[in-house]
């Protein structure tokens, strides 16, 4: 989930370390023409409401899972899982690509195709009958959603002067913040009425988007005569992280030394080993290899993944906690969650001084720490009987301040250790990461908690979760502490 960052350095900075790539094409340059400051602000507005949405989807389908298990004749939590790790999957696969793709034909055609699929998409999910055409519909919505968010920030950073590009990406990020803070209050609500409407509230603000973005966004390519993406590398990445998921989320049905599990993740390692073999050769491969050896792109791209495994379980444990051990409503569920993503926006605006202080490395681990503190907190406070205030809350507080300085400066330092002619497949790629850590999370997670029968058993299966949580937070803080600090303070945006 897919936060506001707070780059070290302001992106462009990032042509200093690199041998002089040409600059990101200005508005002037772009084949549109330059923008009136009127077209601009309602850019960025259309821009930013395509963004909100895909944001706000992740945090309403959350909260409607125990509602999807009721109302699909009490599916297992190993099968709505799927509704959540479908699109993760194809989402981090075809990010790349539809960066690449955008790179070459144009960043408003790619920004528009999006939006227009995953309002389609979206349509589709709130029409689905079982969970099968829920998870297909899951994944036409992840393709669109591909398409629009490295796209969005692209087509942001065109519309912006230089000088105002790294507050713009630090406003770009902070929309996920915002939609973080309202989704579990307008999932709740949503839920409440008709988990349908948890997708349908989409489709408006998909069609207002492409309409108007039709004739308002700019448009802007800086890689015209660029080789098309590596669709078979695709395709691997795709096939090996759904056979990690399907492993472990299915080991407990099956046995962790059933041959049928144990082939799942071995298909997963030789699957992921043939798309970074593909991605050495190819000329245009899902992920450039070259720059994952930068070391402040790599760890920051490490440390975003290990820790959108801890934060992908906490916010499904919540939920789950909440409705099916507390007996809480849709709606309070909502409530209770909605105070720790609050906090996430005020810290993205406010955690520029902070960084440029101490460093991307420094606050993003301190972050991932207290995230694990969080996580911990839940583990040794929470018990069957509710208990919000002296123990769920604190705990929620302390993770969403974790979130908003760790995840938030992890985006910021990857963007800035990009050089411009990459914006898009760059941001693309640490998107793509944090997807697959989502998934990943949440596949533990449904791993370790399973289907308890009795309150004492669910509390005990909770707190593994917690706990493995809280030590993956930890590993996050420490690859976070490879980031490099810069040697000068950045200029301010």
């Amino acid at each position: 989930m897919p936060a506001a960052p707070a780059p070290p350095a302001a992106p462009a900075s990032a042509a200093q370390a690199a041998p002089a790539p040409p600059a990101i094409p200005s508005p002037a340059q772009v084949s549109t023409g330059a923008q009136p400051p009127a077209r601009s602000r309602a850019a960025v507005w259309i821009i930013a409401a395509g963004v909100f949405v895909v944001n706000l989807d992740l945090f309403i389908v959350n909260v409607a899972v125990p509602a999807l298990g009721d109302s699909f004749g009490g599916s297992s939590l190993a099968s709505l899982s799927w509704v959540l790790n479908a699109y993760a999957i194809v989402f981090a696969a075809l990010l790349v690509v539809a960066g690449r793709l955008a790179d070459r034909y144009g960043h408003r055609r790619g920004f528009l195709l999006g939006l227009a699929v995953f309002t389609v998409a979206s349509a589709l999910c709130a029409l689905a009958p079982d969970v099968g055409w829920l998870v297909a519909a899951r994944v036409l919505q992840a393709a669109g959603a591909a398409a629009l968010m490295p796209t969005s920030l692209a087509l942001l950073l065109v519309n912006t002067p230089p000088q105002r590009r790294p507050r713009a990406i630090r406003s770009w990020a902070a929309i996920g913040g915002v939609a973080a803070g309202l989704g579990p209050v307008v999932g709740g609500v949503l839920v409440e009425a008709d988990w349908r409407w948890v997708f349908l509230v989409n489709v408006p603000v998909g069609v207002v988007g492409v309409v108007a973005g039709a004739r308002l966004l700019p448009d802007a390519r800086p890689d015209r005569e660029g080789r098309l993406p590596d669709l078979a590398g695709a395709a691997l990445l795709t096939l090996a992280i759904g056979s990690l998921a399907l492993g472990l989320v299915k080991a407990e049905d099956w046995g962790w030394s059933s041959p049928v599990t144990l082939g799942s993740l071995l298909a997963a390692v030789v699957l992921a080993a043939g798309f970074v073999l593909r991605s050495a050769r190819h000329p245009a491969p899902i992920v450039e290899l070259p720059l994952l050896r930068t070391p402040a792109f790599a760890a920051a791209t490490l440390a975003s993944l290990l820790f959108t495994v801890a934060f992908a379980a906490m916010l499904l444990t919540s939920v789950l906690w909440c409705q099916q051990v507390w007996g809480y409503s849709a709606i309070r569920t909502g409530l209770a969650i909605a105070p720790g993503p609050l906090v996430v926006p005020l810290l993205a605006v406010a955690s520029g001084p902070v960084v440029r202080r101490f460093g991307a490395g420094r606050t993003a681990a301190l972050g991932c720490f207290l995230f694990g503190v969080g996580m911990a907190w839940w583990a040794l406070r929470l018990g069957t009987e509710p208990g919000y205030a002296t123990g769920f809350l604190p705990g929620m507080l302390i993770t969403g301040i974790g979130v908003g300085l760790a995840l938030t400066t992890l985006v910021g330092a990857a963007a800035a250790a990009l050089p411009p002619t990459r914006f898009a497949t760059g941001s693309a790629v640490t998107t793509m990461a944090r997807q697959t850590g989502s998934v990943l999370g949440v596949a533990l997670m449904v791993t370790l908690i399973g289907a308890p029968a009795a309150p004492d058993a669910a509390l005990e299966v909770f707190r593994d979760g917690w706990w493995a949580a809280a030590a993956i937070a930890v590993l996050a803080a420490g690859a976070a502490l490879a980031l490099p600090r810069p040697a000068a303070a950045p200029n301010a945006a």
